[in-house]
């Protein structure tokens, strides 16, 4: 039974699960600063301190103070970041299990967070969850977005934590209970951008370098998009971020190929698919937050 309360728009509250420290700012960054401007409170939940991530900036690769150094520095880039994005973040502790590559792929590390059982690495997200009270969460779709064994963990953990932080009889020890009212996938890589972005280019007598897929089967697929979030007035702070994170992003790379004017004009929207929804909303939609508004679902009887 849902207990409504009508608030202003400050008391609307934002939670977005991520893997790494970085993936806050290459995924629904300019979203994040949207809100962040309207007086949303956002917060990051990291699932790991990204300590086997590659360093993939060529500028750094050969630093070996880096090199030595990357779980300090992942986290001060963080710091940097979050700052950059005006929100509340949250480690949750896990560590980093690297990307395996080969044929055929070696073992993931003992104890990494690919890993755990995802019902008891809910565990610390349930307390975030019950002690942030998110009206709404995102996170990455069931195959990661892209088969990264931390992203579908993360994945993983964050469906399993929706679930627990609604019942009151799992994990007690973390507070009274919360339901979070909408989940949404992250889906902002997909044919239909890029198609959009390529043709852009080209009218301005650009090459694109990244070229569009061919098929429409990608994990971000077009077909699942179901909620288009204008922002292109904070690509600008998306970018920023997401150079904060200096290691993890090369400022001459692909990231950065396509420039910001044509962005904004070609693909103005951060994409989401909304996968759990605890109440009314009209498909497509232009706000995580629609159905919540007026009045605004801010506390539930379980």
């Amino acid at each position: 039974m849902w207990r409504m309360t009508s608030v202003g728009g400050s008391g609307l509250r934002l939670l977005h699960v991520h893997a790494h420290p970085d993936d806050e700012s290459s995924k629904g960054a300019a979203t994040t600063a949207k809100y962040v401007a309207e007086g949303v409170e956002v917060m990051v939940a990291t699932c790991t301190g990204g300590e086997r991530g590659s360093v993939l900036n060529p500028k750094l690769a050969h630093d070996e103070t880096v090199l030595h150094n990357i779980a300090e520095i992942r986290r001060a880039e963080m710091a940097a970041a979050r700052e950059i994005l005006g929100v509340e973040q949250r480690w949750l502790g896990f560590v980093d299990s690297g990307f395996p590559e080969g044929d055929p792929l070696p073992p993931l590390p003992d104890g990494c967070f690919a890993l755990q059982d995802p019902v008891e690495a809910a565990g610390p997200l349930v307390q975030i969850m019950r002690e942030f009270k998110p009206h709404v969460v995102t996170t990455y779709d069931e195959i990661g977005g892209y088969p990264h064994p931390d992203h579908i963990q993360c994945h993983n953990v964050t469906m399993e934590a929706f679930v627990a932080a609604a019942d009151p009889a799992r994990w007690p020890e973390h507070g009274p209970a919360w339901q979070a009212a909408k989940l949404y996938y992250h889906m902002s890589f997909h044919r239909r951008r890029y198609a959009a972005l390529e043709e852009l280019m080209h009218q301005h007598g650009m090459a694109s370098k990244q070229p569009v897929p061919i098929r429409d089967d990608d994990p971000y697929s077009d077909g699942r998009l179901t909620t288009f979030i204008h922002c292109a007035e904070y690509f600008e702070v998306r970018n920023a971020a997401l150079v904060a994170h200096a290691t993890q992003v090369d400022p001459d790379g692909p990231w950065f190929a396509v420039p910001l004017a044509i962005q904004q004009a070609g693909w103005p929207t951060e994409d989401y698919q909304l996968k759990i929804s605890k109440v009314p909303t009209i498909i497509p939609e232009d706000d995580l937050f629609a159905g919540l508004r007026e009045p605004l679902v801010s506390d539930y009887v379980i």
